[in-house]
């Protein structure tokens, strides 16, 4: 039956992809989806709340993704860190979901910031930065997990030029018990962190990053860069040391990139593989078996729904996430922590339901299709 989206008629597709969950985790490529928390709808707080969360469904959400074969990277920029999930609520999550991946055998990272600080008020200091980060890389180990370093906008301002980045680092790698992932999150996701690495000449930041990974290569894991920079990214993925990986976090080039060349590949640790986990697992796993034209085949065709979730403001990209996760049966609601429900356009969310529905990605399109209908009505669409 025919729905009238925004864009025009569209007839919504009958038959899903058949990606039953149970297959192993591929094995060519490390994988991590980057995934998002489900908001408590009947929680009676404000904006300036700290977020409600629905446990039950946010943990059901991550089964789901390693019942496919996935890692999970949790408490990540798509969890809404400093958009709406505060300190205490990634330390709640990062506890609750460890304790998960240990009782079903999941692989897990976390992300480790410095987001208890202030952002407002007089700059923080390095030292403030350092025992921030302290104190959040105590708490993953303490859970054991494998921590992701993140960027810190608390860092931007307390830094004075690349040394200070180089200097915090160094401490925090030292004090490191596992090798960490660093994390490369360019301002298009988050506005605050321009100029991070002590430069806004990437070529100049780059170096200064590169450097952090030289001098301490056996506390780096790898490195997730997320600058939507596809020749940046292959270049520093040929400049690191041997190793250390590269996991890419290129919402808009990653099947050219997870394929790689005949010099090397990145992995993967992205925010998009929380709407396409089952089907991008699996492409995985056809190119463990050195199939590249049939990997690509699989997820060239996911870029278009990729790029229209992640444009411009890209920020708001979780919105879309957990919309299509609404749709496909993940959580009852299409209620986000601090409102965020509400930071992309009617239209906006219509083409990203045709895309993905066109893709199968909807395990139930009568139930995704029931669903739109109701968004729509609730905009007033009478169609």
């Amino acid at each position: 039956m025919t729905i009238h989206l925004p864009r025009g008629p569209y007839t919504p597709r009958a038959t899903p992809l058949d990606l039953a969950p149970g297959a192993a985790a591929p094995t060519s490529r490390t994988v991590f989806s980057a995934a998002h928390v489900v908001a408590d709808p009947y929680a009676d707080i404000g904006p300036d709340d700290p977020a409600a969360v629905d446990w039950e469904s946010t943990l059901a959400f991550r089964r789901h993704l390693w019942a496919h074969g996935l890692g999970v990277a949790e408490a990540m920029d798509t969890a809404q860190r400093g958009m709406g999930l505060d300190w205490a609520g990634a330390a709640e999550l990062i506890r609750r979901s460890a304790a998960e991946a240990k009782a079903v055998g999941g692989r897990i990272a976390c992300g480790v910031g410095t987001d208890q600080l202030p952002g407002d008020g007089p700059d923080p200091t390095l030292a403030d930065v350092r025992a921030a980060y302290e104190e959040q890389l105590a708490l993953a180990e303490e859970n054991g997990v494998q921590p992701i370093l993140m960027a810190s906008r608390a860092l931007v301002r307390a830094a004075r030029g690349p040394e200070d980045y180089l200097a915090t680092y160094a401490h925090l790698l030292r004090q490191a018990s596992e090798p960490v992932i660093l994390h490369w999150l360019g301002p298009m996701f988050d506005p605050a962190l321009e100029g991070y690495w002590g430069s806004s000449d990437l070529d100049e930041a780059t170096d200064t990053f590169l450097k952090v990974i030289a001098e301490h290569p056996d506390k780096v894991d790898g490195i997730k860069i997320s600058l939507l920079d596809a020749a940046r990214e292959i270049d520093v993925r040929r400049r690191l040391p041997g190793g250390v990986r590269c996991y890419t976090g290129d919402d808009f080039n990653y099947p050219e990139l997870i394929a790689g060349d005949e010099r090397g590949f990145s992995h993967a640790l992205l925010g998009i593989f929380d709407p396409l986990g089952p089907l991008a697992a699996h492409a995985v796993r056809v190119l463990d078996t050195g199939d590249v034209d049939g990997f690509r085949a699989l997820l060239d065709p996911t870029v278009e729904l990729s790029r229209h979730l992640f444009r411009s403001p890209t920020r708001f990209y979780k919105t879309g996430v957990v919309f299509l996760a609404w749709l496909a049966g993940h959580q009852d609601h299409f209620t986000m922590v601090g409102g965020l429900q509400s930071a992309r356009s009617l239209p906006h969310l219509a083409k990203a339901y045709e895309l993905a529905d066109g893709l199968g990605l909807f395990p139930d399109p009568e139930l995704a299709e029931h669903r739109m209908r109701s968004l729509l009505a609730v905009h007033g669409g009478t169609r």
